[in-house]
């Protein structure tokens, strides 16, 4: 698992992509999580598979030959509260690496992506669980963390699976 934290406008989903794409060139096979602030949606109104949903089914599963999608209606007690990655992730099956895209405040390790230009302060100076930090043009360690090139995932990525594969989230 990697994870990937840092604020809006940061580059996660950028990196995310193209994290996905260099594993996928080596054979290897990705899921991802990712954390959403707001309620959202994959179905499309007027779709069968939304008007189960919309009349009250808790589990929605379609399928194609090429395609599984399941929904689950799994709304928390209190609208303020945050649903554990544990709990997701044990949904994740039959993969080599799970790409973790937000939940910063959780303990698991996390890259964290980082633009000075953003002015936002460094997450990595407050949480322990920072293995790494990427950003434009870094190339030296950082202050113990591995620091790495934002824009050159490709070339630190067997040493970032091998540095997250040692330190397996307990």
């Amino acid at each position: 698992m990697i994870g990937l934290a840092g604020w809006s406008g940061s580059g996660k989903t950028t990196l995310a992509l193209r994290l996905i794409a260099a594993c996928k060139a080596r054979g290897l096979r990705v899921a991802t999580l990712k954390h959403a602030h707001h309620q959202f949606d994959v179905d499309v109104p007027g779709k069968d598979s939304y008007r189960h949903r919309e009349a009250g089914a808790e589990q929605v599963i379609v399928a194609s030959n090429q395609r599984v999608a399941v929904m689950i209606e799994a709304p928390l007690p209190d609208p303020q509260d945050r649903r554990p990655l544990r709990d997701l992730l044990a949904l994740v099956r039959d993969v080599d690496v799970v790409l973790v895209e937000g939940f910063k405040t959780e303990d698991h390790p996390k890259i964290e992506v980082y633009r000075p230009e953003n002015g936002k302060a460094r997450l990595a100076d407050t949480s322990p669980n920072i293995l790494a930090v990427a950003s434009p043009g870094a190339a030296t360690q950082d202050a113990g963390r591995m620091a790495l090139d934002l824009d050159q995932p490709e070339s630190w990525l067997t040493e970032v699976l091998d540095a997250f594969a040692s330190r397996p989230w307990q």
